[in-house]
């Protein structure tokens, strides 16, 4: 059997205000206090479409190779929920503001392009609320009317993992873009999943089954997996799959029936007559083309093909945009390129996850600057300290502007290089450990280590690990 899915995200927009009022559109404000006659939805009120959110959807359209419509319609996609007040979402439906385009997914497989079917513009509905309040549920209207993108792809993914990594460079664009956070725990990037199986070779697609309430890409992940495997056990059994909506459940990591799928036409879809079709100057576009910054993937290779990184280490660099300012301040700064890489994707985004210093999906604060950094790389490249004492440096480096020079100077922490001095530490450590050199001597190499960390702990771990090494090695050949 094989798996076709397709995914729906939609991506809260990073605007001040919502689509159609002047209503704050952030996130966390106490609820129904972000709301007005107009996204309330009460009678008389008209829309004033938001030229920022235009502007946004184009620059998303750009990035992905979509067609930018001249000319695009607003449409009410009707049905009842409590947290619509107006009995209708603004959306678009036949004539969206972009169509067509792709993203290129990096897989374990290679590279994978995936289709795009349309983005669109739509306002966000209000909240629900069941578990805040006893049995009663609640709404909070501070989301209704924040403007979102609708971003659909074509069926072209066939695996979990295809998905997941489709997900991560979406919103990874969005994000080098500035239009979305691409935060999910906060909502303001969700995804559907469209997914069915069918015989593998066979054209026709097999039954659909919506997938709603994930809030992790890992729950994307998880929650195809179970899907695909109920679908084809279900076949396997003689079933027939049912055209639904199904809830995945995290704690019973389970997907559930939730309501039959709706179609299209369920919604009634029609032109809302209180905006006008929205026309977009070609002029516009190409002044947004214009601005349009280095998006994930020109980077990536900008980054293999000037600093000569490998390509697992620019795709990490390049995943976050705060992550590759912040490696390509640390070069201007003096830092060798792949050196400042190594540093950068272990000791810095480890004392990140940490700290947890990027909850936001955005780093404010780096625990060390790029350039006191870069100082301290220099230090060991240059051979002034070794790796080990540099890493010893960073809780005291840590949210200070310390120069790192000045500290190993004030500090005593200069690397022992003085050849005398090491050549009697060796000797001493020879002498002390017959047994470990009667090893080394009988063809067991590693223990060559131990003698290296005794004579780096003789030393206050300041020696030279390299000359150590050498004149270790030196002192054995001559007395064996």
């Amino acid at each position: 059997m094989e798996s076709v899915i397709g995914l729906e995200v939609h991506a809260e927009l990073l605007t001040r205000s919502k689509i159609f009022c002047g209503c704050s559109a952030g996130f966390g404000a106490p609820p129904n206090t972000n709301v007005c006659p107009v996204c309330l939805g009460m009678p008389g009120v008209l829309p004033v479409l938001n030229r920022r959110v235009v502007e946004f959807a184009i620059r998303a359209g750009l990035a992905t190779g979509c067609a930018v419509a001249p000319s695009s319609i607003f449409a009410r996609k009707n049905y009842f929920y409590p947290d619509i007040p107006k009995g209708y979402q603004i959306s678009q439906y036949e004539l969206p503001i972009c169509a067509g385009g792709h993203i290129d997914v990096v897989t374990e497989a290679g590279t994978k392009r995936v289709g795009l079917t349309r983005i669109h513009m739509e306002e966000d509905t209000g909240k629900n609320v069941h578990d805040a309040h006893v049995a009663d549920s609640l709404v909070d209207f501070n989301r209704s009317g924040v403007p979102l993108l609708e971003i659909v792809s074509e069926p072209d993914l066939r695996t979990p993992g295809e998905a997941g990594a489709y997900l991560r460079t979406l919103r990874s664009i969005l994000q080098y873009l500035e239009v979305c956070d691409g935060n999910m725990e906060e909502g303001s990037f969700r995804c559907d999943a469209n997914v069915s199986v069918r015989p593998r070779g066979q054209k026709e697609l097999g039954t659909k089954v919506e997938i709603k309430n994930m809030n992790s890409f890992r729950a994307v992940e998880r929650a195809l997996v179970y899907e695909i495997a109920r679908q084809e056990q279900a076949i396997a059994d003689g079933e027939r799959i049912v055209q639904e909506t199904r809830l995945w459940d995290a704690d019973r990591e389970e997907t559930r029936s939730m309501r039959s799928k709706e179609s299209a036409h369920d919604y009634r879809y029609f032109p809302d007559p209180d905006l006008l079709p929205l026309a977009v100057e070609p002029a516009w576009i190409a002044e947004i083309r214009r601005t349009m910054p280095e998006l994930p993937a020109e980077r990536r290779a900008r980054l293999e093909r000037e600093h000569g990184l490998s390509a697992y280490d620019a795709d990490v660099l390049t995943q976050r945009k705060d992550v590759a300012d912040y490696f390509e301040a640390g070069v201007r700064a003096g830092a060798p390129a792949k050196d400042m890489a190594n540093w950068t994707m272990t000791e810095i985004l480890r004392m990140v996850r940490d700290e947890k210093l990027d909850e936001a999906l955005v780093i404010r604060t780096w625990p060390i600057g790029p350039t006191q950094l870069a100082k301290l790389i220099r230090l060991v490249t240059t051979g002034v300290v070794n790796r080990n004492t540099a890493k010893g440096l960073l809780p005291k480096l840590r949210g200070t502007e310390l120069d790192p020079q000045e500290l190993v100077r004030r500090e005593g922490l200069a690397q022992v290089s003085d050849r005398a001095a090491l050549e009697a530490a060796v000797r001493d450590v020879i002498a002390r450990c017959p047994d470990q050199v009667a090893q080394i001597r009988a063809g067991k190499e590693k223990v060559m280590g131990f003698l290296v960390g005794q004579v780096m702990k003789a030393t206050g771990g300041k020696a030279n690990a390299q000359m150590v090494q050498d004149l270790l090695r030196a002192a054995l050949a001559q007395s064996s």
